[in-house]
């Protein structure tokens, strides 16, 4: 009986990591995105985002950056440092955004965009000093590592142990009966 459990439990377990999840994302490639206008203080640009989405879909654009208090996305104006705006792809599954940036824009500004499915590269617009002479950033280090690693990877890597502890257990346990 606890053969045939071990040996479900590790097709289970093989089956669990070998077969991909349907949460898993379509990543578009950068040259589907450009982006025209001034990166300045109090100007709009504008994200065109070129046949990357399902036609028709909703397309959730987030912008993160320092001081966004007055940063404008398309229509929608937040006093938070993140916000986000949903805009219907068209039919060949294109849509594009405007960005207002805030007055005291400083720093790099980030714009990421989703449909729930395909994942757009996300868009960096740094902020050019108010007098054009270059960058507003003053430090746009902020000190973390990229590690590409996500929650989903960290869920599976922590779901692959657990299933592994759990079968060494049994397989012990099973050791024990039989040496009984």
């Amino acid at each position: 009986m606890f053969k045939k459990f071990i040996a479900g439990a590790g097709i289970a377990l093989v089956a669990l990591f070998a077969v991909p999840t349907a949460a898993q994302a379509v990543y578009a490639p950068e040259e589907s995105v450009t982006v025209t206008g001034t990166p300045a203080p109090g100007e709009t640009v504008t994200a065109s985002y070129d046949e990357i989405f399902i036609p028709g879909a909703d397309v959730t654009f987030t912008l993160t950056g320092e001081n966004a208090v007055g940063a404008t996305l398309a229509v929608f104006k937040a006093a938070v440092n993140t916000q986000s705006f949903v805009k219907a792809a068209d039919a060949s599954g294109s849509v594009a955004v405007d960005v207002t940036l805030p007055t005291n824009a400083t720093g790099t500004y980030t714009l990421a965009a989703t449909d729930g499915v395909t994942v757009a590269p996300a868009v960096s617009i740094t902020a050019a000093a108010a007098d054009g002479s270059g960058s507003g950033d003053s430090d746009s280090d902020d000190g973390l590592a990229v590690t590409g690693g996500t929650a989903l990877t960290t869920i599976w890597i922590a779901a692959g142990a657990l299933g592994l502890g759990v079968v060494l257990l049994l397989v012990r346990s099973m050791r024990r009966k039989a040496s009984v």
